[in-house]
């Protein structure tokens, strides 16, 4: 007896919409000591366990070929399978097996057609032959749904119809309508094919080999094979193997691929880069702080491909409506056929012949994709600008939203303090920044680091210190330097070293009230200068706050900063301001907007998950923890406040989508129905209009993968 069950995961190829996916997973349901079925066919995907006592691999694989699908890869393996990709790289689609049997009930069609123009007599026995033989395939897909689990499926309908019209004597038409079928399931394959690209040229951003340094030595090694700690070394041209911190050199990178930023960002020493980005200008020594597996590629096609298996309110509500409408529409067409000849006197023919164009026009393929092929295009076009959504709940939930709560620190702000202004007292603006950076650079305090980072923007040459600096935790750093100790302290400490005079106060004051931290250069006992600094706003802040306004959307922000620095905030970038508040605090004013109306939550710490979970949608910037990364049900990659509008854009879009694609594909069964019933729809129009719809409706699906730019606001 086996302890635990066997794990399979295999890539399905052939695997085109959810109507297929639903095939195999009724099958795998049937199969004795098969559970935790999983179908992606957004990924190609099965995996399942197995009970090897009761069942084998090869019985599963034997069931998906049955169905006319392809298992590549794959094999049983203990309970802790890798969640990799399995299999090897997929083929293109005119080479797979739907292109070579268009081609050959295409040939087939092409030879009765030669027959029947040759010799008109043998046109009806030229057509049925084609059509029979064309048909099997059909057939014995819709024979092995039926034995299944799916007896309903596109390949019953059209198989029952096919071969209605030979026994009426349109054997013409029965082998036009299996050539249209064969036509439009390639031309879905190309189509799903299209969808899956976005997330197919993700995977080739991340190069296969790096060059790794040890001990001085470079060797070229396979990216798989990183470890966290690892140094690498990337040329200019090349792409990041890994995620990392650079610890040498110096280089513009190209971030484009992964967050969407057009411009290139310069990275210097401490800078964090990404796997798939580029080094465009210089040499970088990158230690690697992320393995290939949990690297950001790796976790965007991870999350992406998670959301693709998450439906939407409407696709679920699609899923559950065309489980009844199949055998309901078989029900009308088996109706048109016998009511009229039964109660009518009607010719028998000529109503078989209607209800059997109107069984094809009931196939229920472009309703059944019209939602998950809209969902899958918005959330590859959402990666390729650096929004990621968790699934289609979350991406049909951000449309309705009525309020956007804002964290402040890293959300609306850059979540670091810059030096904002100096007033010197005695000697000039540099003076007084530079002494303060020569006393702050012996010491790792963000206020420090930002007047360091100050000075060095602007060049200046800092004073020589000696010995160590005497720090003492909320008031002051103290330095020796040349002409005497100099301390940067609070002004509480300042005004215990000596008197401020009432115009260095009144500025003081000014700055503070500017939501402004305010530290005091003294030398000795003399005050040399002011110097404020502040979180400053994130440059799109204002602008994407305005636009969400414009939208119809309240803004708040909740904060855990004092009221006058979130105040002064708030007024930069016109949000509502509720300060001082502890994360329990946030979580009570989240559930209070919640009750008024659906909200969407931004934050990017650690303190912000529990109301990143408590609203209706919760949006992590990509730059935040990896706890509020794994809260959220969205990310921005490119860490922009605009970000969150663009969301709300693709969302709106998404909804027009799929009801644009529901309206296309009940609209043109509703007339191509009526036509038939008044004799004008002839077969092979029938299955035209049904090709016709799916193909329309994946067409508008894909539109989503290229917004217009004045549709992005």
């Amino acid at each position: 007896m086996n302890a635990s069950p066997n794990s399979l995961k295999l890539r399905i190829e052939g695997m085109d919409c959810a109507a297929c996916a639903v095939k195999i997973e009724n099958a795998m349901k049937r199969v004795p000591g098969v559970s935790d079925i999983n179908v992606s066919y957004g990924q190609e995907s099965l995996s399942l366990k197995f009970d090897g006592d009761r069942t084998s691999s090869a019985v599963i694989e034997r069931k998906i070929r049955a169905l006319s699908f392809t298992p590549v890869g794959g094999g049983s393996h203990g309970t802790a399978a890798s969640s990799g990709p399995v299999g090897s790289p997929r083929s293109s689609w005119w080479r797979g097996r739907k292109s070579y049997l268009a081609l050959a009930i295409a040939a087939m069609f092409g030879i009765a057609t030669a027959v029947a123009h040759i010799e008109p007599a043998l046109a009806q026995w030229a057509y049925s032959v084609a059509a029979l033989i064309s048909i099997v395939p059909f057939a014995k897909r819709a024979y092995a749904g039926a034995i299944s689990g799916t007896p309903f499926s596109i390949e019953t309908l059209m198989s029952v119809a096919a071969l209605g019209a030979m026994l009426i004597g349109a054997a013409q038409e029965a082998a036009v309508v299996i050539l249209l079928f064969a036509i439009g399931e390639l031309l879905e394959t190309v189509a799903a094919g299209k969808a899956r690209a976005g997330i197919e040229a993700l995977v080739s951003l991340v190069p296969r080999d790096a060059l790794r340094e040890r001990t001085n030595i470079l060797e070229r090694v396979s990216a798989d094979t990183l470890q966290i700690g690892d140094i690498v070394v990337v040329r200019p041209g090349d792409r990041i193997p890994s995620d990392g911190n650079v610890i040498g050199g110096v280089s513009d990178v190209d971030e484009a691929p992964v967050t969407g930023e057009s411009v290139p960002v310069a990275k210097e020493l401490g800078a964090t880069v990404f796997a798939g980005s580029i080094s465009t200008n210089g040499e970088l020594r990158v230690e690697v702080t992320r393995t290939a597996a949990d690297n950001t590629i790796s976790r965007i096609i991870h999350m992406v491909e998670e959301a693709q298996e998450s439906k939407a309110p409407t696709a679920r509500l699609i899923d559950r409506f065309s489980r009844r409408y199949t055998p309901a529409a078989m029900s009308v067409a088996l109706l048109v056929a016998i009511v009229p000849p039964l109660f009518f006197n009607a010719e028998w023919v000529t109503w078989i012949y209607r209800g059997l164009a109107t069984l094809l026009i009931a196939c229920p393929c472009a309703l059944v994709i019209s939602t998950p092929a809209a969902i899958a295009s918005a959330l590859a076009a959402g990666a390729r600008r650096g929004l990621l959504v968790k699934g289609g709940a979350a991406l049909e939930a951000l449309g309705k939203i009525r309020t956007v709560a804002f964290d402040k620190t890293g959300t609306l702000t850059l979540g670091r303090p810059q030096v904002t202004d100096i007033v010197s007292v005695d000697g000039t603006a540099d003076d007084v920044l530079a002494k303060a950076a020569a006393v702050e650079r012996k010491v790792s305090h963000p206020l420090g680091t930002a007047i360091l980072q100050a000075a060095s923007t602007q060049g200046l040459e800092l004073p020589a210190s000696f010995g160590a600096a005497l720090t003492v935790p909320g008031k002051s750093v103290t330095a020796r330097l040349k002409g005497g100790f100099v301390s940067v302290g609070s002004p509480r400490h300042a005004s215990e070293q000596t008197t401020l005079d009432e115009h260095i106060a009144q500025q003081l004051e000014a700055l503070e009230r500017q939501g402004k931290t305010v530290v005091v250069v003294l030398s000795g006992k003399r005050v040399e200068g002011l110097i404020a600094l502040r979180d400053e706003p994130r440059s799109d802040a204002a602008e994407a706050i305005a636009t969400l306004h414009r939208m119809g959307i309240g803004t708040v922000m909740l904060t855990g900063d004092n009221q006058r620095t979130a105040d002064a905030i708030g007024a930069i970038v016109g949000v509502q301001v509720r300060a001082e508040l502890l994360p329990d605090a946030k979580l009570a004013e989240i559930v209070a907007i919640r009750a008024k109306g659906l909200v969407a939550m931004v934050g990017d710490g650690i303190n912000d998950a529990p109301a990143l979970a408590a609203a209706s949608v919760g949006i992590a910037m990509g730059g935040g923890t990896d706890v509020a990364l794994e809260t959220a049900d969205a990310a921005l990659l490119r860490n922009r406040v605009m970000g969150i509008a663009d969301l709300i854009v693709l969302s709106k879009s998404t909804q027009a989508n799929i009801w644009q694609n529901i309206g296309l594909a009940l609209g043109l069964k509703a007339i191509f129905l009526c036509t038939t019933l008044l004799g004008v729809t002839s077969l092979w129009m029938a299955i035209l209009a049904d090709t016709g719809a799916t193909v329309l409706v994946t067409a508008n699906a894909l539109r989503l993968l290229y917004p217009r730019r004045d549709a992005q606001r």
